[in-house]
């Protein structure tokens, strides 16, 4: 074969080459993440709230709705979590966290009359394992996103809850 039709055959190779990459990188693109439309959920039920474990160094005590736990294709566990204080104070969020990006989001807070205000800050922020008030990463690491993947149902997450963390997590 001669040089003229090597040096032809590698150019056309790496113009493929490119081509494909080309259409990788415009896939890629296109397909960026998709968060899909949030209904609020119903008010939460004593019935239904499952406690979990955040740390020694808080007296609050914290819950998730089981009833209102879903997994969504988006790739959100969204959920409504209730603190309470040992004064007496209560907090209804609902909330949605992203085991992919490590992310969480407040869509809403309850009113004690059971309806929803829309969060005042509603974006993704980075969950953080801060040592007092750390329920965000208590969520993310030892229920929802186990080895930083998520549940594939709700009745997994609600499994998780009720064992006192993710079996995955387990050693």
């Amino acid at each position: 074969m001669s040089l003229f039709c090597k040096g032809s055959l590698l150019l056309l190779s790496l113009l493929a080459s490119a081509s494909v990459m080309a259409d990788f990188e415009e896939d890629y693109e296109s397909k960026q993440w998709q968060e899909m439309e949030v209904q609020l959920p119903a008010a939460p039920r004593q019935e239904s709230l499952l406690p979990f474990y955040v740390s020694a160094a808080t007296e609050n005590r914290f819950f998730v709705d089981g009833a209102t736990i879903s997994v969504g294709k988006d790739g959100v566990v969204r959920y409504v979590l209730v603190i309470l204080a040992p004064e007496g104070g209560r907090n209804v969020t609902f909330e949605g966290m992203r085991c992919e990006s490590r992310e969480r989001r407040i869509y809403a807070a309850g009113r004690v009359d059971g309806s929803w205000s829309k969060a005042r800050k509603n974006e993704w922020v980075r969950i953080q394992d801060a040592y007092a008030n750390r329920h965000h990463a208590a969520l993310f690491l030892d229920y929802f996103c186990p080895i930083g993947n998520i549940v594939q149902n709700a009745a997994e997450a609600r499994n998780a809850l009720k064992q006192g963390g993710h079996p995955d997590n387990k050693h």
